[in-house]
């Protein structure tokens, strides 16, 4: 049974909810319909629990609002000539929030051997394997440091890996390598993930899972901004109310300060054709659109050793790009998204990710130009082509049924078979859909991270590889990128490699998606990123 930890905040509770007319507390209000499961950095897998660890915990980096990598905790850096040794010196006055478990109650300074001790700690986590690929890449060859990094004194934290690895601070960004302080982690045990004690800008007061939990500010906050000590808001509460419609509500009554989503957000409610705000909305609301670092696409299972591949048309690269060519990606964003995201004409590599090239040649409308392929392979109007089916999950079927009519009028015999999310997972997974629906979405700001899903040692069920797509020239070129320092060089490789994939069709790219959010014209200072992380160290509220 966990034990509850009652904690008394008389102000703050009583009004929490309460109009921004009867209190002077600055509280921002949003809601997460899917829950969070954890307040654990190593447990930072979803976008949801990724939300309010970043109010609670730094790294020793972290990302600005234009995804460039920017001192955290640690406040300088150094990097090997060889690209093997990352050296971060920190900063001196960091101190953990305030926990009963510390001597006196008082949070202490942040000290290079925690970083070291959190690092092992999420090596070792029983559960949590996302972001073990890092330690894949690290030299724990060394028995003096065999974990692949060290503190040789108390501001110096060192990590060794065994080769040069350029995406490097760009994945340390990443939430789950913020620092903890582990005795406190290990004195809570299975009880952590509901006490989380950071360093971040807003200190945990308390959870009541789904009903609400309250964020209060840390007012030892290391981060300024002219001279004014960050954050400037009181508090952030996040509510969990799962039903669309009565979020929605209470958005419109001013008891939510903001709704992110395209597929949570109503939008028929409050957007019109255009994908605009509808006039009446415009004196209370805004809306922030924004680049996504995300990719939603139809992918291929092109392994012919697999025996449910066997003669199977989807092996034929001509079958593929026949498929590419029949969907009207520009009508699916205008008609059926309301203008929500970028239709995917270019490569896998999406819009925001700082490599984007739309030199890349992707695929657009043409659907002549699929009956020729068809007729190549040996299909004419489509005459002896067995029947394909796409694989896809409730979500997506409005979609799936506008594609199957494209489809069916370039010459394709197409059935949509709708799996459960956790069945769908778990049969893309296991090779076992060869046409299916699928997203990726960026842990990362560098491509590597999307182009790494097609490496060939990456087969999936033990990697992301879920095609089995194996082409030895883009292997090459991943390997040579990953020894490549300088960034243009580097992405002009990362282009190479998105051309091959749609030269090979291995995926159906849909489009590129976008941050979507609603928020009350009273918050000022809150920016949508292409990495959709919720920065709120420097939101203000309007009275």
């Amino acid at each position: 049974m966990r034990k509850w930890l009652i904690i008394i905040i008389p102000v703050l509770l009583c009004t929490c909810g309460a109009p921004d007319n009867v209190t002077d507390k600055m509280i921002f209000r949003y809601n997460e319909m899917a829950g969070i499961t954890s307040l654990d950095p190593a447990a930072a897998n979803n976008l949801e629990n990724i939300w309010a660890v970043n109010q609670l915990f730094n790294g020793l980096v972290q990302l600005d609002d234009s995804l460039h990598v920017i001192p955290s905790i640690a406040s300088s850096w150094t990097v090997s000539d060889d690209g093997k040794v990352y050296v971060f010196k920190l900063r001196h006055d960091v101190f953990f929030h305030d926990n009963e478990y510390f001597p006196d109650g008082k949070g202490r300074q942040v000290v290079a051997d925690d970083f070291l001790k959190s690092f092992i700690r999420l090596h070792e986590h029983p559960s949590e394997q996302s972001a073990k690929f890092l330690f894949h890449l690290m030299d724990l060859s060394d028995p003096s440091r065999p974990h692949g990094c060290d503190s040789p004194d108390t501001g110096t934290f060192r990590i060794f890996l065994k080769d040069p690895y350029p995406p490097l601070l760009e994945v340390l960004t990443m939430q789950y390598f913020s620092v903890i302080p582990v005795e406190i982690a290990e004195r809570y045990g299975e009880e952590w993930r509901y006490n989380p004690v950071g360093t971040g800008p807003f200190r945990f007061r308390i959870w009541e899972e789904g009903s609400k939990l309250v964020m209060a500010k840390n007012d030892n906050y290391f981060e300024t901004e002219n001279g004014v000590r960050l954050p400037f808001l009181d508090a952030v509460t996040v509510t969990f109310i799962r039903d669309r419609e009565a979020m929605m509500g209470q958005f419109m009554a001013g008891k939510l300060d903001m709704v992110s989503g395209a597929d949570v957000i109503n939008r028929d409610m409050v957007l019109d054709n255009e994908g605009n705000l509808q006039a009446r909305y415009t004196d209370s609301f805004l809306i922030q659109k924004s680049s996504f670092m995300k990719t939603d696409y139809m992918g291929f299972l092109v392994d012919g050793s697999l025996d449910q591949m066997k003669n199977n048309p989807l092996l034929d690269k001509r079958i593929r790009q026949a498929l590419n060519y029949t969907v009207d990606k520009e009508k699916m964003i205008k008609y059926l998204r309301k203008g929500i995201g970028v239709p995917a004409v270019a490569g896998f590599i999406p819009v925001g990710m700082p490599s984007y090239a739309p030199a890349v040649t992707g695929y657009t409308y043409d659907p002549e130009k699929a009956r020729r392929l068809l007729k190549d392979a040996g299909y004419p109007n489509g005459k002896g082509l067995p029947q394909i089916v796409m694989n896809i999950t409730p979500p997506f079927q409005q979609l799936s049924e506008f594609m199957e009519v494209q489809m069916e009028d370039a010459g394709f015999d197409i059935r949509i078979n709708i799996n459960q999310t956790v069945v769908h997972r778990d049969e893309v997974e296991n090779s076992k859909l060869p046409f299916f629906r699928k997203t990726w979405v960026a842990d990362y700001a560098d491509a590597e991270n999307f182009l790494s899903i097609f490496y060939s040692k990456n087969f999936s069920p033990e990697g992301s590889n879920y095609f089995h797509f194996k082409n030895e020239q883009f292997d090459r070129l991943y390997d040579s990128a990953l020894k490549v320092n300088n960034r243009e060089q580097r992405y002009a490789l990362y282009r190479e490699m998105d051309q091959i994939l749609m030269d090979e069709a291995v995926v159906m790219p849909l489009y590129y998606d976008e941050v979507l959010r609603l928020v009350n014209r009273k918050v000022v200072g809150l920016h949508p990123n292409a990495m959709n992380l919720l920065q709120l160290k420097r939101v203000k509220k309007l009275k």
